[in-house]
């Protein structure tokens, strides 16, 4: 490996099943990379009220700005005693805070897996920072609120500076792509806000020569996407829409543990699979690893494209085809259909990282 290629990984492990999956794919990362990683532990979670009171500590915000990217497992931030329920959630402060706007969220169909969808593989592009999510509308406070007991509002934030930047990250990815960008939104009953949305990320992509570009209503676009996913290559949208969007697609797919998402910026990256904690598999060593696994391949690619190293490129390249060749020869977890632990699939994974 060449100098060039030594990163700093943060590697947060969270709650529920994270441990298992975020140490899963250290695994396979050390397997490609070996010492050209060095890996940041940080608390984040149950373990850090454990020992520092906060499920997000200021030391983990700290120590994350003189990272390289960082790996986030899932948090289960509903089981946290009531204190520690308010406010930004841990995965959501650590977006706002470094400003990570773009969530990138592939969804595809594996030989070997069987999925709802027949044939798919798309990109949902969600804008991560604003739109109807009420703890990203506000600089201080909450974007819902009571007036009175009986009467609750909720502000939704659009601005032309968010829509352009998501709309660049939306347009770049599929002129590398298959040169089609479907724009998601629901401005026939929100003209405004969703009107904005739409018109600036259609000037936006009039810039970008050779791309094929239409919208959809969101619900249409559900029904489209349960239909003929096969149809989509990039879409883009607003920040509820992606994520409800984007479970979808992943529940296609074959299941949401195949489901991977990176959260970056211009300058800065978060790998974070879309599934949640779900605490009643954790320690059980029945997780399936590799929506992170796919995530992090997804980061290393982030990082090998902004610092010029192929070394990176390549590493994500082996993560991504030894997942899929792992699924293909029929090793999969249960939530597959299958037999394979954690631990049994990763192995796999890691049996078939150097064949390419």
């Amino acid at each position: 490996m060449s100098e060039r290629t030594s990163i700093r990984l943060g590697l947060i492990e969270g709650d529920g099943i994270g441990p298992e999956v975020v140490r899963a794919t250290r695994v396979v990362v050390d397997e490609v990379l070996g010492a050209a990683v060095e890996w940041v532990a940080l608390p984040m979670g149950h373990a850090a009220i454990d020992e520092f009171g906060s499920p997000l500590p200021q030391s983990t915000l700290d120590a994350l700005a003189d990272l390289d990217a960082w790996i986030l497992g899932p948090h289960d931030n509903a089981s946290y005693a009531p204190e520690h329920r308010t406010g930004t959630p841990p995965g959501g402060a650590i977006r706002k805070r470094f400003g990570l706007y773009a969530n990138i969220r592939p969804a595809r169909t594996f030989s070997g897996v069987r999925a709802t969808a027949a044939a798919m593989d798309l990109v949902i592009v969600r804008e991560n920072s604003e739109g109807f999510y009420a703890d990203r509308n506000m600089a201080a406070g909450s974007g819902e609120f009571r007036p009175t007991p009986d009467v609750a509002l909720a502000v939704g934030l659009v601005t032309r500076a968010a829509c352009e930047r998501i709309a660049h990250e939306a347009c770049r990815l599929a002129v590398a792509r298959r040169k089609r960008l479907t724009i998601v939104h629901k401005a026939n009953v929100l003209p405004m806000t969703m009107g904005l949305f739409r018109d600036v990320c259609y000037e936006v992509a009039r810039g970008y020569s050779g791309l094929t570009v239409d919208d959809e209503h969101v619900d249409a676009a559900a029904a489209h996407l349960i239909r003929a996913p096969g149809d989509y290559d990039v879409l883009v949208t607003e920040n509820l829409f992606g994520d409800i969007l984007s479970d979808l697609a992943g529940e296609l797919s074959g299941s949401l543990g195949l489901a991977a998402s990176l959260n970056c910026s211009a300058t800065q990256a978060m790998a974070q699979a879309v599934h949640g904690a779900a605490p009643a598999l954790a320690g059980h060593n029945r997780a399936n690893p590799a929506a992170l696994q796919l995530s992090t391949a997804m980061l290393l690619r982030w990082l090998g494209s902004r610092r010029a190293d192929g070394a990176l490129t390549r590493a994500a390249d082996r993560i991504e085809r030894a997942v899929a060749a792992t699924l293909a020869a029929g090793i999969a977890t249960a939530d597959l259909g299958g037999i394979a632990s954690t631990a049994e699939f990763t192995e796999q994974v890691c049996a078939r990282v150097h064949r390419w």
